[in-house]
């Protein structure tokens, strides 16, 4: 599949999803809660929880007040809203996603709930709308694996972290290749499995794009092929 076919086919299915408030990672039509406790999931406003993750970045990412996040990927908000209360109103949180409609219903889910400290904008994640050296840490959550140039993904981020800033994602990755039929269905690229990488070759582009002492600090099985890990680093 082609770079650009690609981004067209995620983008019109995530909008799809924002404008039906559809899952893609739950069986049923109720968002999963993929790590987050029910108090953080009562604490953002209604609907910004789709159960689009895989993992819950913010239990690891130790988010201090005063701090500027940027999240990846960011959907209708949710994991945003959650480092939003843990950077205060000091802090600030910067939104990115290359959907229109998610941007659109991330915004409203801020004026809902009154994140005065949160900024979505709308772009791609392989060239962010964000200048250089700009934010202390980069957040994500299954979303890098739907970039069909996740190096590029990985340099991006390293480029507007502070000297020292650190980078915490939840992503999926692969434990063997998957079958040719897989990797060519376009189900399975929005499904978050088609579009991801063999783990090792994942950490590897975090490391090529000048990330230091990563780690996974947290691993759990998916599917027979894949697992969703947490990946910290810093700049």
């Amino acid at each position: 599949m082609k770079s650009k076919n690609i981004k067209k086919k995620v983008r019109e299915s995530y909008g799809e999803i924002a404008k039906k408030g559809i899952s893609c990672c739950s069986p049923t039509n109720e968002p999963c809660s993929c790590g987050y406790s029910e108090q953080e999931i009562a604490s953002v406003p209604e609907g910004s929880n789709l159960g689009l993750g895989c993992g819950n970045p913010i239990a690891l990412a130790s988010l201090k007040p005063g701090e500027i996040v940027l999240d990846l990927g960011s959907g209708p908000g949710f994991d945003a809203f959650l480092a939003a209360q843990k950077v205060g109103k000091r802090g600030k949180v910067i939104g990115i996603d290359m959907t229109p409609e998610m941007i659109a219903k991330a915004r409203e889910n801020a004026r809902k709930g009154k994140f005065n400290n949160v900024e979505f904008r709308l772009g791609e994640i392989e060239q962010l709308p964000v200048e250089d050296n700009a934010v202390d840490i980069v957040i994500s959550n299954c979303v890098i694996n739907l970039s069909p140039d996740k190096e590029k993904v990985f340099k991006e981020a390293y480029r507007v972290l502070k000297p020292g800033g650190r980078l915490m994602v939840s992503d999926l990755v692969l434990l063997k290749e998957l079958p040719e039929s897989v990797k060519k269905s376009e189900e399975a690229y929005v499904g978050c499995i088609a579009g991801a990488m063999l783990k090792k070759d994942y950490i590897r582009a975090a490391e090529k794009a000048g990330f230091k002492d990563l780690k996974v600090v947290g691993e759990v099985p998916f599917s027979q092929y894949a697992v969703s890990i947490k990946l910290a680093g810093k700049k």
